[in-house]
């Protein structure tokens, strides 16, 4: 719990290109002793929520943001988030946070399933880590009137893709996007995280994530073993189980509506990517 009250400024990080940007740019301010990006302030705290299933990449910028942090001696707190533990562990047996798959129905129709993941694994998980650990309230306890949108949540949320960028739905903030007020695009995220720091950024989400492309699919088949693992087990869980409650639409992980090990090399021409001293870099989605 804070010891004497302020307005918060904090960071919800999720190790990929842009919030690992903003976390470092927090580190120079702090360790230059002065702005040097002045629309990124100095983090209360920066935090990231660990869904047990990023693949290596998002640890291994989970890591160098934690040892940046520690130096700048910015409070860097790490959230237990089980969401994969969860899923794979409740899929066809109970209720389980939705996320957004892939639906083709009896009569061929295609859809997708709501996205619950984030706000229940990150959004609430956050929030309560705040409501409780810093501001003290206990369960259900209403906040105070002083921390009313008092205190601000900070995401890395880029000007190419500002049309995410909302307002807050929640008590306590108001969302603010220093990303998109710079006008810097994942491809200046990307210069900056490499030739400030030497380190090459790639996307963070969950390696079961619907929303990858199928090349992401293929390149944790070819590259990352454990991650491609936790993958396809959620995959054929939603092909042999049913969802609870019962559902009559099939479930898929790909764009394609194919099962993992149906993706063929030419399903997975869909690399995304972006530019970077005049070659396409993949964006790790």
């Amino acid at each position: 719990m804070l010891k004497h009250w302020k307005p918060l400024k904090i960071l919800s990080c999720g190790a990929g290109t842009p919030s690992t940007t903003l976390a470092l740019m927090a580190c120079e301010n702090k360790l230059a002793g002065q702005p040097v990006h002045p629309l990124v302030p100095v983090y209360d705290f920066i935090i990231f929520c660990d869904l047990h299933a990023e693949p290596s990449w998002v640890y291994r910028q989970t890591d160098f943001i934690a040892a940046a942090c520690k130096r700048a001696r910015i409070p860097f707190v790490v959230l237990d988030a089980d969401l994969y533990g969860d899923f794979t562990r409740n899929f066809g047996k109970a209720r389980v946070s939705s996320i957004p798959a892939w639906t083709i129905g009896p009569d061929g129709k295609k859809g997708k399933m709501p996205r619950q993941c984030t706000c229940d694994y990150k959004i609430k998980v956050i929030d309560r880590f705040i409501r409780r650990k810093l501001l003290g309230l206990k369960y259900r306890q209403r906040a105070k009137k002083r921390d009313i949108h008092a205190h601000e949540m900070h995401m890395g949320i880029m000007a190419d893709e500002k049309r995410r960028a909302k307002k807050s739905k929640q008590t306590l903030y108001k969302n603010v996007y220093p990303l998109v007020e710079m006008g810097w695009t994942r491809s200046e995220c990307f210069t900056y995280n490499k030739e400030t720091w030497g380190l090459e950024t790639w996307a963070s989400s969950c390696v079961f994530c619907p929303f990858h492309t199928c090349f992401f699919f293929r390149y944790l088949w070819e590259n990352e073993p454990e991650s491609y693992d936790k993958a396809r087990h959620v995959d054929h869980l939603m092909e042999v189980n049913e969802a609870v409650p019962p559902l009559t639409s099939s479930l898929y992980l790909t764009k394609k509506h194919k099962r993992l090990y149906e993706l063929d090399p030419t399903d997975c021409r869909d690399a995304q990517t972006f530019p970077y001293q005049g070659r396409p870099i993949w964006n790790g989605f």
